[in-house]
């Protein structure tokens, strides 16, 4: 892709725990949780405070102890049982996941106003263990979500400046890896990295909110309708196109390319947990053929069929940076080419969207963000495209209102069944509004933050 900044001169240098990213982790910064990803043999834990954490203010500071304890290698989990868990010696690397600028923080104010919850992640995060960090051979890494465009790039680049200023931390020991998962930030990855400058570390790729950015753009036109998710997979032309322009774009620049989640949860039957694997095994062998270094799983019980499937390829070497591809020739038309498999959805595929929406959105409202649905280990970003999906399917008629009304009756009678406690109401509430107006909401998480998960200063009293 063109580019009108000087990026030739930009190189990333890899950070001290960074050079080695086979295998990432990734949950929210809960302390069971935590415990598990770091021991897991991963090379980083993603402490996800974005897309798999419900943003409670007990989950927002809870996770923030939770990395101080980290840190300070004071943390461990007992289970009910009375099984203990601790950290060891060897403990994956920390890179920590803010909320997107999309996001208010509604329990802190400044002038009167909510503050970002982006800054209110990362600065209670750097505050307290940016020098703890620094003091044990590796420091404050980040991994920022949703960037839409270079510039937003460029207001995290000066969020950095000014926090290693005002904490005499040298300039460049953050470091920041970009999750690409937005259409428009795929048109700028270059710029990204060209923005960040000695805080880049590296792109990550990431389906369903890619996906989920795609219908956003240009789910009004026709030739971008998109069948059942379960059809759109990495090896689709447009989101090959994607990858390989991601780990061309890093390695030109010595950065990191990673790749995506295998979200999987291995399963006590055999059978399944193997069909698991493969399909796993399949995924991360093809990533790591086509150049990327590293990517990310969501259960501990993955980390061995990543690191297998990278160690084929990088053997002993902790990356493929010096792959360039230079290969690879990608322009617009091939980020675009979705109408090879543009199609109307499945009944089945339908429901499944509805079904794994209402479940997500009811587990959401009652504070977990990571929520284990039919197999897989789902976050906000596969709420948002099962429910962007329903839209667009609405919107140029492939179904009708009807249809969807009645798979949401049945979905949402369910979902009652199975748990008595689900807050029925407020779900199909908050699924007609953001999957059914005539009008998309860009997200769905700041209205149903803002009137279910905030505690107003009138309720407390």
């Amino acid at each position: 892709m063109s580019t009108s900044a000087p990026t030739d001169r930009v190189r990333v240098l890899a950070a001290p725990g960074l050079t080695d990213r086979r295998v990432e982790i990734t949950g929210p910064p809960e302390r069971r949780m935590a415990v598990h990803a770091l021991t897991s043999g991963a090379q980083v834990w993603v402490a996800d405070f974005a897309d798999a954490t419900a943003p409670t203010w007990d989950n927002v500071i809870d996770g923030q102890l939770t990395l101080l304890d980290a840190v300070e290698r004071r943390l461990d989990s007992t289970t009910p049982e009375g099984t203990a868990s601790r950290l060891g010696d060897q403990i994956a690397t920390i890179v920590v996941r803010p909320r997107g600028w999309h996001l208010l923080e509604e329990h802190l104010e400044f002038d009167g106003r909510p503050v970002p919850a982006s800054l209110v992640d990362f600065g209670l995060y750097f505050f307290h263990c940016a020098q703890r960090r620094i003091d044990a051979g590796q420091g404050p890494y980040f991994y920022l979500p949703k960037l839409e465009n270079r510039y937003e790039a460029r207001l995290w680049n000066d969020v950095f400046v000014l926090a290693q200023e005002l904490l005499g931390i040298p300039r460049g020991t953050v470091r920041a890896t970009v999750l690409i998962e937005t259409l428009t930030a795929a048109f700028e990855m270059d710029e990204i990295l060209y923005e960040l400058r000695e805080h880049g570390s590296g792109l990550n790729a990431g389906r369903w909110d890619y996906l989920f950015s795609l219908i956003k753009t240009f789910g009004h036109r026709t030739d971008f309708l998109l069948p059942d998710r379960a059809k759109v997979t990495m090896t689709a032309s447009f989101l090959r196109a994607y990858t390989e322009l991601l780990v061309r774009t890093c390695h030109k620049r010595g950065a990191h390319a990673i790749g995506g989640m295998a979200a999987q949860v291995p399963s006590r039957d055999a059978a399944a947990h193997e069909a698991a694997a493969a399909t796993v095994r399949g995924d991360k062998e093809r990533e790591a053929e086509d150049g990327f270094d590293g990517s990310w799983v969501a259960h501990p019980g993955l980390v061995p069929v990543c690191r297998t499937a990278f160690d084929g390829v990088l053997g002993d070497r902790p990356h493929q940076i010096e792959r360039t591809r230079d290969e690879v020739e990608v322009g617009a038309a091939d980020l675009l080419s979705v109408r090879r498999i543009s199609g109307p959805p499945t009944r089945e595929g339908v429901r499944t969207n509805i079904a794994v929406a209402l479940r997500y959105f009811d587990a959401w409202l009652r504070g977990s963000g990571a929520v284990a649905l039919y197999g897989l280990m789902e976050d906000a970003a596969t709420a948002e495209i099962a429910r962007v999906q329903i839209w667009q399917w609405l919107r140029h008629r492939v179904i009708d209102h009807e249809t969807v009304r009645r798979l949401l009756d049945d979905e949402a009678a369910a979902l009652g069944a199975e748990y008595p406690w689900a807050r029925v109401e407020e779900v199909r509430s908050l699924f007609e509004r953001t999957a059914m107006a005539r009008e998309l909401p860009p997200f769905f998480t700041p209205d149903a933050y803002s009137r279910h998960l905030v505690r107003r200063a009138e309720a407390r009293s």
